[in-house]
């Protein structure tokens, strides 16, 4: 069983970073794929990033890509996701996501979920 909490949403103006933290419970935290994905009002959930379980392969969504960075520290059981050049269209609950498996611009979701946490891009 994997537990996750996100933390460091919040307002932000258009340009602005922020950088989004989950921090993760259990001992087979390492093991795991990891990503972020996020829901707009009115929209379906979306894959933003995602990080493989040594760290040294990622995947981002084309919409983010060049502007965010996902890392992880597994030792601290942490996943991170920095987010550079916000735009309002970035608007949305950001959701951290543990044993996702992506491959061949393929991303399949995993089934551990934080409760999310929220970003405002103000333009």
């Amino acid at each position: 069983q994997v537990q996750l909490v996100e933390s460091g949403g919040g307002l932000v103006q258009t340009g602005g970073s922020l950088r989004l933290s989950c921090a993760t419970s259990g001992r087979t935290f390492s093991i795991y794929a990891m990503g972020w994905f996020r829901q707009a009002p009115g929209k379906e959930r979306a894959f933003v990033a995602a990080i493989n379980w040594s760290g040294d392969s990622t995947y981002y969504a084309d919409s983010v890509k060049g502007r965010f960075t996902i890392s992880r520290d597994n030792a601290k059981n942490m996943v991170y996701l920095l987010m550079n050049s916000l735009k309002p269209e970035d608007t949305a609950v950001y959701y951290c996501n543990a044993g996702l498996q992506f491959a061949f611009d393929v991303v399949i979701p995993g089934n551990y979920w934080g409760q999310g946490t929220q970003v405002t891009v103000s333009s």
